[in-house]
């Protein structure tokens, strides 16, 4: 079923151009489109080869966990994740212990991340294990994906955030026409 969404995401791209940012809320559009089943799970797989392929030069344990996640996840279908519960729950668990860092704040404690990227992975692991159908998972994951610290304009979406943006507008036209031409069958 085609929606509107993916437009909508290249119009913010443009806009955080004119701009130069947006408010990371403007991304809670995809609330709509994760509704959808089976949208969010695959959007989630997405996000975590994203992630996995950005990972940079890791060593130590951050770099076992890198290969451990590309060794399960690399070998799911893309738009029918399927994933072994097990081993995925394993991984999850390594990934939140690693960082499992907290510091107190004046309003609380804060989870400290060294690397955002597996941090995506978790999360990614948590909607695919927990939370297939929680739009406000899949939002959150997008705008940690997307987001873009840059301290002239805060914590949003702002220039280097619009490619991926246009990344995942591309994602989800993909998995459009992939349940466009699954159901024309």
């Amino acid at each position: 079923m085609h929606t509107t969404i993916p437009e909508k995401l290249l119009a913010l791209a443009d806009e955080i151009t004119k701009q130069g940012d947006v408010s990371l809320s403007r991304l809670t559009v995809l609330k709509k489109w994760f509704a959808r089943p089976a949208r969010l799970p695959a959007f989630a797989l997405w996000v975590a080869a994203q992630a996995l392929a950005r990972k940079g030069s890791t060593a130590g344990t951050a770099g076992v966990l890198f290969r451990e996640c590309q060794a399960l996840l690399g070998q799911i279908a893309p738009y029918a994740p399927h994933v072994n519960r097990k081993a995925a729950e394993r991984l999850y668990e390594r990934l939140r212990s690693f960082q499992d860092e907290y510091r107190q704040q004046a309003w609380g404690p804060v989870r400290v991340i060294h690397h955002w990227n597996l941090l995506l992975v978790e999360q990614a692991l948590d909607i695919l294990l927990w939370h297939a159908d929680s739009p406000a998972h899949g939002y959150k994951l997008a705008a940690d994906y997307c987001q873009h610290y840059d301290p002239s304009y805060g914590n949003g979406l702002n220039g280097p955030s619009r490619r991926k943006i246009k990344e995942m507008a591309r994602f989800l036209q993909a998995f459009e026409a992939a349940e466009n031409a699954s159901s024309n069958r």
